[in-house]
């Protein structure tokens, strides 16, 4: 499988819980589409690799919280939560159904470390060392929403901030935080084709 090519010091049960996801998101996917038909039978590569790509940028210490922000049916939050299951998460969509795939799904592989809001983001009032998301909006806006979610307390290698996947060209979008926003090419990590215009963009807050 392609998570143990990149991730080969996975448990047991870690493996097992990334098995089970493709056998879930399509029986859920034909119930409520949260992922491009086409696409289902690239959730390996395209969704849950995508997702962990946050991984190779940092490794949460145990303890540490995260919200996913526009979480969809899961993603980046659930592969996360597989494997980092020392922390937790929070993953908040404003689409009921969506909220409702991911919190099936999570139950169906036994995660015990990820909770659910159905909400905007603006009335999500808990902090967390960090936000992460996988392209729901312009990075500014991102910020502007998330900032409020930042917790000053900090138990990271990185500081306290916003993790964001997010694709092609990405001047424009980060200039206004140039002076400290981090960008990595997610190509440099992972060898498929489709990873060669994808990259996560952190800003500490």
């Amino acid at each position: 499988m392609i998570i143990q090519k990149y991730f080969p010091h996975l448990t047991e049960k870690q493996c097992n819980q990334f098995d089970s996801l493709y056998n879930l998101y399509t029986d859920w996917n034909a119930k409520i589409n949260v992922i491009s038909r086409k696409d289902i039978e690239n959730l390996y590569e395209h969704h849950v690799l995508h997702s962990l790509g946050i991984a190779k940028m940092i490794t949460f210490r145990p303890g540490t919280k995260i919200m996913d922000l526009g979480t969809g049916g899961g993603f980046p939050g659930i592969p996360l939560a597989i494997l980092f299951p020392e922390c937790k998460f929070h993953l908040v969509d404003s689409i009921g159904k969506k909220i409702r795939v991911a919190t099936e799904i999570a139950a169906s592989i036994g995660l015990q470390n990820v909770t659910f809001r159905h909400a905007r983001a603006e009335e999500e009032k808990q902090t967390f060392d960090f936000v992460v998301s996988r392209a729901v909006m312009p990075l500014s806006d991102l910020i502007k929403i998330a900032r409020k979610n930042i917790s000053s307390k900090q138990q990271n290698a990185l500081p306290n901030g916003i993790i964001c996947l997010k694709g092609g060209e990405l001047d424009h979008e980060t200039m206004p935080f140039k002076h400290k926003v981090i960008i990595q090419s997610l190509s440099d990590q992972f060898e498929e084709d489709f990873f060669q215009t994808k990259k996560i963009v952190y800003v500490p807050i």
